[in-house]
Parts: C-alpha cells; sequence; structure tokens
C-alpha cells in the first residue's frame, strides 16, 4: 500500500538534493518558522488531547524542538566535515576518513505521550542527515497527529518528508515495506514487533523504550530537594512519560521523613491543577483502568482520587507494595508511585539487576561512594544524581536505552549519527607503490606486524 510513496522517497534521495549543507539548513529553517506560526495550534491539540497546560505543552514539546533545530543548525557544518582519522604506518602513503552518509528513506513512528516532540525530535535528526522521511503519529492523540500532518503536508512535497496517520493496522503496513531505517518509539511489547518486522529487511533501527526506572533515596540524602525532584519528575504528564521514576526506593530509616516532604510537595506543585480541572488526562480508557487497579496494590497515601468521565488520576503515592504486587511488574506509566524500602544498597542493587534495565536511574545521595555504586554498577539507559529527568533536556546527551529499555540513542549530534551511515574510506597515494605489500615470506611478514603494531 505504501510502496508507492517509498519509492518515490528513494527517487528523490537518489537524486542528490537533499545531500547538501545548504538543503538541509534550509528545510530546518522552514520547520521551524511553521512551527512558529501554529503553536497555538499545536497548544490547542495537546490541551484536546492530553489536558496539558499550554506552560507545560510548550516546555515540554514545543521548546524542546527548538532547542534541537537550533544545535542542529549551529554544528551541521562540523558534523558533515569528513571526520579525518589516524592511519598506520603500514598503510604510508594514504589518508583515513570517515564520511556520514544519509541512509534513505527512513519511517519514524511516534507515540502518544509526548506526541509532537517525540516525532519531531527524531525527524529532525532524520533532515539533518539528509534523508527523506515518513512520520506515522500516533492515533491515541488524534489532534496533535492532524496538526503534525498539517505542518508537514504545507511544508514539504511529500517526496521528501511525509506523515500517514493511522491505527495499528497503518504501522503494520509500512513495517512491511523495505525502508533503510526505522526509528521507533514506544512500548516493549510494540517495540519486540518492530524489530521483528526490520529482521525481515535486516533493516538497521532504533527502538526507544521503557521500563521500571528507579529513583534510589539514600539516607543521607537531602530529603527535602529529593522529595520535590521526585514529586516534578514523576507526576509531569500525569506520569505519562518513558523517564519518569517508576518506583522509589529510600533506605527504610529515612522512610517516614520522605513520605512527609514527599506529599508537602506534591501538594504544592499538583493540588491546585487537580482541583481545577488542569491536570493532563490519561489518554485512553483501557489505561486509566489498568491504573485504577493498581490502586488495590498497597496503602493509598497520598492522592487516589480519580474522574473517570475526564480520564483524570490524581498524583497517588503507595505504601506496602511488595516486589510481587501487579504495579510491580510492568512499567506503570501513569501517575502513581510505589515507595519500598531498602536497608543495605548491596540489597538495593540486587533488586534494581531483578528487574530488566531501565531506561533511567536516579539516585538521591551527597556520598560519591554510594553514587558511584549505583550510576557504574548498574546497567541502565541514562539519568541524573540528586535531580529526575534533566538529562534528557540536555541536547549534548545521548539518549537511549539499555538492553530491554532501547537500542540505540539520539538528541543532538546523537541523532544525526543515528540516521546516519559511518563509511570508512582510505584514499592511496598513487606517487609511488611500496612493493612490500605484495611480496610474501617470513622477513616481510615480520616487518609487516612490526609496521602493524
Amino acid at each position: 500500500m505504501y510502496h508507492v510513496l517509498r519509492t518515490k522517497q528513494k527517487q528523490y534521495f537518489y537524486s542528490g538534493t537533499t545531500r547538501s549543507e545548504e538543503f538541509r539548513l534550509h528545510q530546518l529553517d522552514k520547520l521551524r518558522n511553521v512551527i512558529k506560526q501554529k503553536e497555538n495550534r499545536i497548544l490547542h491539540a495537546l490541551k484536546l488531547d492530553l489536558n496539558k497546560s499550554k506552560e507545560e505543552a510548550f516546555t515540554t514539546e514545543i521548546g524542546f524542538v527548538y532547542a534541537e533545530i537550533t544545535l542542529v543548525e549551529n554544528a551541521l557544518k562540523e558534523w558533515m566535515s569528513p571526520q579525518k582519522v589516524k592511519t598506520p604506518a603500514s598503510h604510508t602513503g594514504s589518508k583515513s576518513y570517515v564520511i556520514h552518509e544519509p541512509r534513505g528513506s527512513v519511517l519514524i513512528i511516534a507515540p502518544w505521550n509526548y506526541p509532537f516532540q517525540l516525532a519531531m525530535a527524531p525527524l529532525i535528526g532524520a533532515m539533518a542527515a539528509g534523508n527523506c522521511a515518513v512520520v506515522k503519529p500516533s492515533e491515541l492523540t488524534p489532534h496533535t497527529s492532524a496538526v503534525i500532518a498539517e505542518i508537514i503536508g504545507e511544508t514539504f512535497n511529500e517526496d521528501y518528508i511525509a506523515v500517514v496517520e493511522g491505527a495499528v493496522e497503518t504501522s503494520t503496513e509500512l513495517l512491511r515495506e523495505p525502508f533503510d531505517y526505522i526509528f521507533f518509539t514506544g512500548s516493549v511489547a510494540v517495540g519486540k514487533v518492530v524489530m521483528e518486522a526490520a529482521a525481515k529487511h535486516l533493516t538497521p533501527h532504533t527502538l526507544e523504550l521503557g521500563g521500571k526506572s528507579p529513583a534510589i533515596v539514600h539516607r543521607d540524602a537531602k530529603l527535602d530537594l529529593a522529595a520535590k525532584r521526585i514529586a516534578w519528575g514523576k507526576f509531569l504528564n500525569a506520569g505519562q512519560t518513558c523517564i519518569a521514576p517508576d518506583y522509589v526506593l529510600v533506605d527504610e530509616t529515612v522512610k517516614d521523613d520522605f513520605l512527609e516532604k514527599l506529599e508537602k510537595h506534591i501538594n504544592s506543585l499538583y493540588k491546585k491543577p487537580w482541583k481545577k480541572g488542569q491536570y493532563p488526562r490519561i489518554v485512553s480508557e483501557k489505561h486509566f483502568d489498568r491504573l485504577v487497579e493498581f490502586l488495590d496494590d498497597g496503602e493509598v497515601l497520598i492522592g487516589g482520587q480519580y474522574k473517570r468521565d475526564e480520564l483524570a488520576l490524581s498524583p497517588t503515592v503507595l505504601s506496602g507494595v511488595t516486589w510481587n504486587s501487579n504495579v510491580m511488574q510492568d512499567e506503570i506509566f501513569g501517575p502513581v508511585l510505589p515507595v519500598l524500602t531498602y536497608s543495605s544498597t548491596a540489597e538495593a542493587q540486587t533488586r534494581i539487576r531483578e528487574l530488566p534495565n531501565p531506561l533511567a536511574l536516579y539516585v538521591f545521595t551527597e556520598d560519591s561512594e554510594v553514587e558511584s555504586q549505583f550510576v557504574e554498577e548498574l546497567s541502565f539507559g541514562g539519568g541524573c544524581v540528586n535531580d529526575t529527568i534533566m538529562h534528557v533536556a540536555n541536547p549534548y546527551l545521548p539518549f537511549g536505552g539499555a538492553g530491554p529499555s532501547g537500542i540505540g540513542a539520539y538528541h543532538g549530534y546523537d541523532s544525526f549519527l543515528t540516521f546516519s551511515h559511518r563509511k570508512g574510506m582510505v584514499k592511496q597515494t598513487t606517487s609511488f607503490d611500496l612493493p612490500i605489500r605484495y611480496k610474501q615470506g617470513p622477513v616481510t611478514h615480520k616487518l609487516i606486524r612490526n609496521l602493524m603494531k
């Protein structure tokens, strides 16, 4: 069904139009300008789909995209330049370098939780690297999907950038096509489907997934600040953030003090928006019902109010949860925060290792040894020390998972690399030709070995 579209994009790519620096910068500038023109439309769509406030929507969706475009525009010339590398003595007379080659026509499948940002951010990387792209927005956020289609349709020829709207069947059809690269953001379950489809064509791919990201609060942490930053990071976008703290693991000696401060900051940050109906909604009835069921998995210490007709669930903290509870089996992806305890850092490490590698990890401590125990000895995508979420807002850092939480990384330069093939090249001199390379025998073999050390 989408064979014609992909074929047209490949033909356009083969024309060489997308390869020049001037073309790429001009297209990115066009994208920024049309986003600026349609800011209010985007904000309104996000309000309709997820009840996001203008402030939150701009900061986490539109502002992020502007920052990404600016970084790319300032650095693209350097990124595109052939990268010189060392040449061994055995290659005397030659030069070695790496060319960053566009992949071709790429497929970007975006999720619903940050439906604008997570469609546009990888697209910026694809455009910066000189590719054509097909973007598939989420059907669960139809108003934002429509605005994305409008923005791209009015700005670019579909031979270059196209948007395809639709549900699961549409994604399935698109995945049957042999795109040159697939970039997927979403759940682990769907990520497996995407990887299986990619394998049929040996298509390289990036999977931005998720997992149960812990926030560890050590006994020496500045508890008030830890509680504030965890509350903000967890309940932003109603907890529907892939790197939100999925659960808190707090030293048992400071649990009560931490919970008291956590309640204070939840009320300070979210009580008023909740009462005014300005707190983000849950994306679907199915997801809402799943989250409400988790309220029976422990004692509700904070929150627990919900309005099914509005798909709204207040910021909620659970205590008395066990590691076998349903809420601890999969990523929560909503405003429900279990708080568990540990008696030693070794115990905390063991518990975290029992679960698949998380997308993020947050550790709150003033002790550098404790910090290194969690940061250096555990495997996870990325994270923060004494903060949450903020690593994703730094475009100079790679963002991606580890093992079950994802494959590959992007943002800034890493987006450029993701959507490029690094082609290694040797340029040999024709001014002379060393005869040793053609000779056989022990003396020649020994000389070559020495040259290659």
